[in-house]
């Protein structure tokens, strides 16, 4: 690795690397809350498609506290 002493040579390593990077693609930047790939947004689909029998035997009780 080389190591920059000067700012001249500071300057230089920073041209070197960044002539290199320039021909290299960009990375794609995505977070979880907006690719729609990465979570589920029906939440009771999600718990039957994991849960399936724990979840239907839970939910069938919620209708009788009311």
């Amino acid at each position: 690795m080389d190591y920059a002493k000067t700012y001249a040579e500071r300057m230089e390593l920073i041209r070197e690397v960044h002539q290199k990077m320039q021909g290299k693609p960009k990375k794609r930047k995505v977070s979880a809350g907006h690719d729609p790939d990465l979570y589920y947004t029906d939440a009771s689909k999600y718990a039957e498609k994991y849960y399936g029998e724990s979840y239907r035997q839970t939910v069938r009780y919620d209708n009788e506290w009311d």
